[in-house]
């Protein structure tokens, strides 16, 4: 994983451990049905940057590499961008 965006990761998935404490505790003292709807939002958003992250590391290492070794591997590397894709799509992000 490149260091930088490793970095970047670790840092977003610390801040979805304290996002997701914090909609436990809203959940466990039973507030406000809308401020516990606006922080699950936030985790998703979180979430959404995370796997942003995570594809981009994708796309500059492993993707580039089987871009290079050409054949079967760019075939793969395609399938897996468009399942990605897919995924994306049918959760409406």
């Amino acid at each position: 994983m490149i260091e930088d965006i490793k970095k970047r990761a670790l840092h977003r998935s610390r801040i979805l451990q304290g996002q997701l404490r914090g909609l436990e505790k809203m959940i466990d003292n039973e507030e406000y049905c809308v401020d516990i709807i606006t922080q699950s939002l936030a985790v998703q958003k979180s979430l959404r940057s995370l796997n942003k992250l995570i594809v981009e590391n994708h796309l500059r290492t492993h993707v580039t590499d089987m871009f290079e070794a050409g054949g079967d591997e760019r075939e793969r590397a395609v399938t897996e961008l468009l399942t990605v894709f897919e995924l994306t799509n049918n959760r409406g992000q």
